[in-house]
């Protein structure tokens, strides 16, 4: 364990030096989560046209989870925030590691693997103060508490993550077809109290009128940031290659149908499987980024459970799809704008790349399932 215990305490330095560096100027989507909790506390509208591009987009539960960060000046609750992303960075790496029904490869090594090819995303989550750390947190604890067999506190906690971000919802179709009672009721009856959670600053009529807006905002939003290079979902891959139009539409949706019914049809391969969430709850986590029409390359974080286990089964792998998993791999991990300078960075992003190398590594981790591997 002195391996491990080793990169994780150079994970933690590096990310508290680029704050003392730089970080600390930057942080731009937490200052919207600042904005947003501090309107939340006056009883103010949330969803503010002349924010412009950075105009706040959660649920208004969001909003008022988030009231006592605008009890904080906005650069102590930067420090804070940014403190606690890094010990989220370590604890989501260590439950992807803990999910494994078996470990089979050395703990520090899995977690090498995890950060070198998910490195550029953890870091560009730092820099912007995001909270799709806290989001796969609770997810992987939620998966990790199935195992222990506390199915109520599993349905609680994958309630939170709608809270935290919408395509949480992702998870409930799954939670019903696992047929465990306990976590379901758990999840609607958190779910409900989630919702409601603005009604005490607000009122009733003014919660509603807070969802239509927040609705009317994503929507409102998602076609300009279909074309942004750092959008990865399968809606953007297809408007990049062909351009804004029907066929894209059409593809895109094709793409997402395709997508979940892979996922089925994992989970009806379970059968014999040990620990069968492990796998599942991964490749979930994986479809968040393409499957939301603004799912931006820095959520592909979440896959840091999916890419440990592909380390810990590769060799399981027939060959050449574990090639094509090192190479999709290696490339979603190593282009770096740093490296590769910006205008190389900004083609390289237009092509859709990593939105392919994210579906390389989809059909491993199914390949997994079908083998009955995990």
């Amino acid at each position: 364990m002195k391996g491990y215990q080793l990169l994780i305490a150079a994970v933690v330095l590096g990310v508290l030096a680029a704050f003392a560096l730089n970080v600390s100027n930057r942080m731009a989507d937490f200052e919207v989560y600042w904005r947003g909790a501090s309107r939340a506390a006056a009883a103010e509208p949330l969803y503010r046209a002349d924010d412009e591009h950075y105009r706040f987009k959660y649920l208004p539960a969001f909003a008022v989870l988030t009231i006592p960060l605008s009890f904080v000046p906005l650069p102590a609750a930067k420090v804070a925030w940014f403190a606690g992303s890094a010990a989220l960075l370590v604890l989501l790496i260590c439950i992807s590691v803990r999910l494994l029904p078996e470990r089979r490869r050395p703990t520090a090594l899995l977690a090498l693997i995890g950060v070198v090819v998910l490195g550029k995303f953890f870091g560009h989550e730092l820099i912007l103060g995001q909270v799709n750390l806290l989001f796969g947190v609770l997810a992987g604890a939620a998966f990790l508490t199935m195992r222990a067999g506390n199915e109520s506190a599993a349905g609680v906690l994958l309630a939170v993550t709608v809270a935290i971000k919408p395509y949480g919802l992702l998870f409930m179709p799954w939670l019903v077809a696992r047929g465990k009672l306990s976590s379901v009721v758990a999840a609607v009856v958190t779910g409900v109290v989630v919702a409601l959670l603005p009604v005490a600053i607000y009122g009733f009529s003014e919660t509603i009128a807070l969802h239509q807006a927040w609705w009317n905002t994503v929507t409102e939003t998602t076609p300009s940031n279909l074309l942004n290079p750092d959008n990865v979902s399968f809606a953007s891959m297809w408007v990049k290659w062909l351009g804004a139009g029907t066929a894209a539409t059409s593809l895109a949706i094709i793409s997402g149908v395709a997508a979940l019914g892979a996922a089925v049809l994992v989970f009806l391969r379970r059968r014999d499987v040990v620990f069968p969430e492990a796998l599942e709850g991964s490749l979930l986590l994986m479809l968040v980024p393409l499957l939301s029409p603004q799912g931006w390359d820095y959520v592909l974080l979440l896959a840091a459970p999916a890419v440990v286990l592909l380390a810990n089964y590769g060799d399981r792998l027939p060959a050449g799809i574990r090639v094509a998993a090192i190479v999709a791999a290696l490339t979603m991990g190593l282009s770096l704008f740093d490296a590769v300078g910006r205008d190389t960075y900004a083609v390289f992003m237009k092509t859709a790349a990593i939105s392919v190398c994210a579906c390389v590594l989809i059909a491993a981790v199914c390949s997994l399932r079908l083998r009955r591997v995990a």
